[in-house]
């Protein structure tokens, strides 16, 4: 617990002032942990860290979650999904020239995990980019339904949510802290609106939750599969880059999809 808790002071200690101040240190923060997140799934694939395929998700990553303005060098025809597209083909290319040692499945789980990564930290610096309150809301989705989920499942919670994939997560646990995180948010937007209408956003915020949630199983799901416990170690206490963004992977993209960002 004591490095749990020593890990979370250093983490926030240099996490809100990049928050807070934006512009290109969040930017390439993102970056940063974009590739890091992105090695994570290396590591659970057994793939080397160094090699033409990692370096291709990398790549992959760093072009997804890079904002237009920093492309806008490129000539027109150059596109952030056009660039995209070149290195999938380069990783189904690569699935020929290794014959059968890297295959077609390995080019689509980097292909998935790329997008589903990519994304959602782009769209963490798109939500910095509109203000601060739109991203702090964002962050505060995940962290009041997270707490709640936890504080409220741990008091009350006996029916299980998914005990194959997450066995200690329960749906009073999950209930209440979606209730929660709403009621909580719904005076954060009364005081500092973001998007569109009050009444919409507070019904808006139930479905963010909602989701988020998925996000937490989708990584459990994942680590399961490839059966370890956290995706990475590079948070002592707290695991992988992924254990700890994986709600904010699927709410930040669905902040844009809702309009909101």
């Amino acid at each position: 617990m004591r490095t749990r808790i020593i890990t979370a002071v250093v983490a926030l200690a240099i996490f809100i002032p990049l928050i807070v101040y934006g512009h290109w240190p969040l930017t390439i923060a993102a970056v940063a942990l974009g590739i890091i997140a992105m090695s994570e799934i290396l590591v659970m694939k057994k793939m080397f860290l160094i090699s033409f395929e990692a370096i291709v998700s990398y790549l992959g990553v760093a072009l997804l979650i890079l904002p237009d303005s920093w492309l806008d060098f490129l000539p027109s025809v150059a596109t952030r999904w056009f660039g995209f597209y070149v290195l999938v083909v380069l990783l189904l290319l690569h699935t020929v020239l290794r014959k059968q040692r890297f295959t077609f499945d390995d080019a689509g789980v980097l292909t998935l995990a790329m997008l589903y990564i990519g994304l959602g930290f782009h769209y963490f610096v798109a939500a910095r980019a509109v203000n601060f309150i739109t991203l702090l809301y964002g962050m505060l989705i995940v962290w009041l339904t997270d707490s709640g989920a936890y504080l409220i499942g741990r008091k009350i919670g006996k029916n299980k949510l998914a005990p194959k994939i997450s066995p200690n997560k329960t749906w009073e646990g999950s209930i209440g802290g979606t209730v929660s995180a709403s009621i909580i948010l719904a005076i954060y937007l009364y005081f500092l609106p973001v998007g569109g209408a009050w009444l919409p956003m507070v019904l808006l915020t139930i479905v963010l939750s909602i989701m988020g949630q998925f996000g937490d199983l989708i990584e459990s799901s994942l680590k399961r599969f490839y059966g370890v416990k956290d995706s990475g170690k590079i948070l002592p206490g707290h695991g992988g880059i992924l254990d700890r963004f994986d709600s904010m992977l699927i709410v930040m993209p669905m902040l844009h999809l809702l309009g909101i960002i």
